[in-house]
């Protein structure tokens, strides 16, 4: 913070330069048409001062890594003492296919496994249902059944690899598969680490994968994060995911507010469940999308972990440190990935991940540069993460902590970035809370009018996408694309009608029967599901038998 004469003095230096340095320049050599904005189309000034933070104060808003409010990051030596876990996304066709790249990838040098499911999968659907016809491993792994889950992740140490796992309104009964599968091989839950997605909020606002009504699908949330406070300490049982709320066209402010809103939601809830905070909220991690605009991003990193801290610490009351960290995975973004002159994405994936590391992140993907036409090949993806490991090795980022703190311009957006995120959740109480403005369809609007403004920059060429609306070319595509098993799906059938066949039916029957009882009533999921896991239920069958209790959720529809 400066003084008042300070500040008068900074004025008058500005203005001087202004009318003496400024002006002339412009008046011989005008800049040019461009849009000079963020790509969440916030207006960037030409120069940035000390004016532009004079407010700040650097022992309340900034202050030393590890220490709050940990806008600098939460490691006092930053990735000095330990690199971020280089997790590549992978999943494609069988449990077999997708067994392999894991190995491979961890042969290449990933430092942790990233687990994408198919379309029957997310949805709660057994692959011989009629209504995912056609969708047998097209985005992900199809995971039916235990028998599934002991294939995918065979000859993997599991009490050695953390695992994330991206599913939503079925993650409750995935995440016990994957208990069931390390139990089975003798190792116990308490030994796992990883991370589950769980993020049934950003569902309704962005992804739209969701199965049954907010109020139950909430429980269910709940109930994981119960769980995993009192058995299984390595485990972070929500991922509170901007990223698909980025994807789905929300500004970087938008994707700040909604996913911390989403993860205050989920505090308030655990509360009223009768949780202590500091149980639970050191294992709620976030999911946060990389973009192309390069300082933006940056300054979001360092606002979530701020705003988060102040919340955890001055509004919610946490008293464990630990509480008030905010810990975040970061993949490359997805949606700005061309299919037309593909390996531009190399050159754009590099930037978002460069920002994701010089923002702070704790984990990282990075996309590969096929993925706008197809699941990535084994070259493809073995660049994005080659990509990550000159980020770590030859850059010289690492070096330092937070490198960019003290920038006028940085400073400054991060402060933008906190004030709009906070006036975010102003007007989210006006609605009567994250749920209710779901409900309403409030969130969804706010995305898609801002989807809406940036495709309309896009069409209009203010806003320059090379290859598509700039510097365009109309030669062919010639990069590896990747092929999948022709007979995956009946291999994989064929052991979903042997799961069913071969399982003991009283025990599957017992198991089922009380899994319904258990929704009926108000107790944790978690053991009933587990029960019916290890009897070799099929993920369709227990996610029927709560669409049976739960109901299915209708989506608002906006105009």
């Amino acid at each position: 913070m400066f003084s008042p004469d300070q500040l008068a003095q900074m004025r008058a230096a500005q203005e001087r330069w202004n009318d003496e340095t400024l002006a002339p320049t412009l008046q011989k050599t005008p800049e040019r048409p461009a849009l000079f904005s963020t790509v969440s189309s916030e207006p960037i000034q030409r120069l940035y001062t000390p004016l532009d933070i004079a407010e700040t104060d650097y022992a309340k808003d900034i202050s030393f890594p590890g220490e709050f409010p940990y806008t600098r990051g939460i490691h006092p030596t930053g990735y000095r003492g330990k690199l971020w876990t280089m997790r590549m996304f992978a999943g494609f066709g069988t449990a077999e296919e997708t067994n392999a790249r894991f190995k491979y990838l961890l042969s290449q040098g990933q430092t942790g496994l990233s687990t994408a499911f198919d379309m029957p999968t997310l949805y709660g659907r057994d692959t011989d249902h009629p209504l995912v016809e056609g969708e047998f491993g097209k985005c992900g792994v199809a995971v039916t059944s235990l028998a599934d889950m002991e294939i995918l992740f065979d000859g993997i140490p599991l009490d050695q690899v953390t695992t994330s796992m991206t599913i939503n309104s079925p993650a409750a009964i995935i995440w016990a598969m994957y208990i069931a599968a390390a139990e089975k091989r003798g190792i116990s839950r308490a030994k796992l680490g990883g991370t589950l997605q769980n993020d049934i909020l950003k569902e309704y606002a962005a992804q739209n994968e969701y199965i049954f009504p907010i109020a139950p699908s909430m429980r269910l949330v709940v109930d994981t994060i119960e769980f995993a406070a009192q058995h299984m300490p390595k485990w972070n049982p929500v991922s509170v995911s901007g990223y698909h709320i980025r994807e789905a066209g929300s500004t970087a402010a938008q994707e700040l507010a909604f996913t911390l809103g989403d993860g205050l939601a989920y505090v308030k809830a655990c509360i009223k469940r009768g949780m202590n905070i500091d149980d639970f909220a050191p294992r709620i991690s976030y999911f946060f999308n990389a973009h192309n605009d390069f300082f933006e991003e940056i300054a979001k990193y360092r606002a979530a972990r701020r705003v988060w801290a102040r919340q955890m610490r001055d509004v919610y009351g946490a008293k464990n440190p630990r509480s008030w960290w905010m810990r975040f995975h970061t993949q490359t973004a997805g949606v700005s990935l061309t299919a037309q002159q593909p390996e531009n994405n190399i050159v754009r994936v590099a930037i978002q991940a460069l920002a994701a590391v010089i923002g702070g992140t704790q984990s990282l993907h990075t996309d590969a540069m096929d993925e706008a036409l197809a699941l990535p090949s084994e070259k493809a993806v073995t660049i994005a993460l080659r990509t990550q490991q000159i980020i770590a090795e030859e850059s010289g980022v690492t070096n330092t902590v937070d490198p960019l703190a003290g920038s006028y311009f940085v400073e400054a957006l991060t402060n933008r970035m906190e004030a709009e995120c906070l006036d975010y959740f102003r007007r989210i109480e006006e609605q009567g809370g994250m749920e209710a403005a779901l409900e309403k369809g409030w969130i969804q609007q706010q995305i898609a009018d801002s989807s809406y403004r940036f495709q309309q920059e896009v069409d209009s060429g203010q806003r320059g996408f090379v290859g598509v609306n700039k510097y365009t070319v109309d030669d062919p595509i010639e990069i590896p694309i990747l092929q999948m098993d022709p007979n995956g799906e009946s291999k994989h059938m064929a052991r979903l009608n042997k799961v069913r066949n071969e399982r003991d039916q009283a025990r599957w029957a017992a198991a089922m029967d009380n899994l319904r009882q258990a929704a009926q009533g108000d107790h944790n999921l978690m053991e009933p599901i587990l029960a019916a896991v290890n009897a070799y239920a099929t993920l369709g069958e227990m996610c029927d038998v709560l669409r049976e209790v739960f109901g299915v959720y209708q989506e608002v529809m906006i105009v």
